[in-house]
């Protein structure tokens, strides 16, 4: 495979100082202590080294060290191999669906003065949609367990915080007897889906509002009258949010493409990877479909 002309670490240094300043509002020293590694991975500025041969003695030429931070897209090649790996032992012989939530772009400027509690909402929200709905014998009528991944920012890292599923398509019985298969074209209905998600998250906010765990700062100081803030909280209930997900698709398929959804793919914001379902072993082995 041939090096691309450029990489992350050279738009860093070319506009790394011109990005920092720009967004001073919002930026921590974490994230300025992220962008200076990148920049700095495998240079010089590091040190470096040399590889000898134990047999024959033969040396190298010089190598420089790596940041090694999680986020630096050069020093994560092997730690998104275990990754893998550990997610494909993980898999059950079954059909896989990907499910994707997605914040509303209105939401951006709240989620940059707040981001631990939103993003953190934002998984929990997500997963009690999933969960309950799956439940509801309506839809599926059993118990699913599935991982999530954070994503904040796109490919031309602009702030859009969403959520990746990986999920069995299909469930425990509420009565642990027997295995539930969802339905062949779809996993669950995209517009309960929606409609639970955005309910959840919205209360989520009402809740953090009212116990002072939402910050305002700036131009976002008239959202701290609580007139104000439930208007816009009604304004989040106008539009439908972004849920997305593929038809189911057979284990292998998924595994294969399972590398995009890895928490260290370049991001500059922490991403985290969660999983839901129940706890323990379960004798999968034993039951009847």
């Amino acid at each position: 495979m041939s090096r691309p002309p450029l990489e992350v670490a050279d738009l860093i240094r070319s506009a790394g100082a011109t990005f920092i300043e720009r967004n001073r509002q919002w930026i921590r020293w974490q994230h300025v202590k992220v962008l200076l590694a990148i920049a700095r991975c495998r240079t010089a500025a590091l040190g470096g080294h040399v590889d000898q041969c134990t047999s024959c003695g033969h040396r190298a030429t010089i190598s420089y060290n790596s940041c090694r931070n999680r986020h630096c897209p050069k020093c994560q090649t092997a730690a998104r191999d275990r990754w893998i790996a550990a997610r494909q032992k993980e898999l059950l012989p079954t059909r896989y669906v990907h499910v994707v939530f997605t914040l509303p772009a209105s939401l951006a400027p709240l989620t940059l003065q707040n981001k631990k509690f939103i993003y953190g909402l934002l998984l929990r929200a997500s997963a009690e949609t999933l969960l309950e709905v799956a439940c509801d014998p309506r839809h599926l009528g059993a118990e699913i367990g599935f991982f999530s991944v954070l994503h904040t920012w796109n490919q031309k890292l602009g702030l859009h915080p969403h959520v990746h599923c990986v999920i069995p398509a299909g469930g425990l019985s509420l009565d642990h007897t027997h295995w539930i298969k969802s339905r062949s074209r779809f996993f669950l209905s995209i517009r309960v889906l929606r409609r639970v998600f955005r309910g959840k998250f919205v209360v989520g906010l009402k809740q953090a509002f009212q116990s002072g765990r939402l910050s305002f700062p700036g131009k976002l100081a008239a959202l701290a009258q609580p007139k104000t803030f439930a208007a816009w909280l009604r304004s989040l209930f106008r539009k439908d949010w972004v849920v997305y997900a593929k038809p189911p698709s057979v284990a292998p398929n998924m595994c294969s493409s399972i590398w995009p959804l890895h928490p260290s793919r370049g991001r500059l914001q922490p991403s985290s990877g969660l999983v839901y379902g129940r706890e323990g072993h379960l004798p999968l082995a034993g039951l009847r479909s």
